[in-house]
């Protein structure tokens, strides 16, 4: 088995933000595999279930709000017995420009709050991950309210792209795992 997990925040006030792209695309990647998610509140989380090359995904977006992700991962991961080798996490990344994404096997946060809760109640920064560019804000704008602002008109068509692109990622990394992940996506 295997978690794909999708961060964000849940409410509409948050729908479509730069903070959410990896909710978002957790979702379309749901919507292509014919799934819906449902509240497992045990969880803290809603949860969707696919199935590829005959084995169980399960697709989660944490209802926590980012900065204390990690409290649904780790409550799914250790129900679930998932080894931490097959958690993926799909995020927002300032580091990237919009529209473009990579995988990373491990690392730190970045300042990222939800990447941070996950490592620590995880206890570890080995953790698969799917990094969407959203690019940085540009003064006097403050990156808390960059992250909550949508896309802008330019940047819809590349981040519409990349999303496309990183639901056939998130396949490829459940068929074929991170390195071989990494070595076909990172830099397309």
């Amino acid at each position: 088995m295997k978690l794909i997990v999708g961060l964000g925040n849940h409410g509409k006030k948050y729908e479509h933000t730069r903070h959410n792209i990896g909710w978002d695309v957790v979702e379309m990647f749901a919507k292509k595999m014919d799934a819906r998610f449902s509240k497992k509140a045990d969880f803290k989380a809603e949860v969707a279930e696919v199935r590829i090359a005959d084995e169980k995904i399960l697709l989660v977006h944490p209802l926590t709000y980012m900065n204390l992700s990690g409290e649904a991962v780790a409550a799914i991961q250790q129900y679930y017995k998932v080894s931490l080798k097959d958690i993926l996490l799909v995020h927002d990344e300032m580091d990237f420009a919009a529209g473009t994404m990579a995988f990373a096997a491990k690392g730190r946060d970045a300042g990222h709050n939800g990447v941070a809760s996950i490592h620590e109640m995880l206890k570890t920064t080995a953790i698969n991950r799917l990094r969407l560019g959203i690019g940085r804000p540009r003064p006097p704008i403050e990156k808390e309210v960059y992250v909550l602002e949508k896309f802008s008109t330019d940047e819809i068509t590349s981040i519409k792209k990349m999303s496309t692109r990183a639901t056939e990622a998130m396949e490829d990394w459940v068929k074929s795992g991170i390195d071989k992940s990494m070595n076909t996506w990172n830099g397309v």
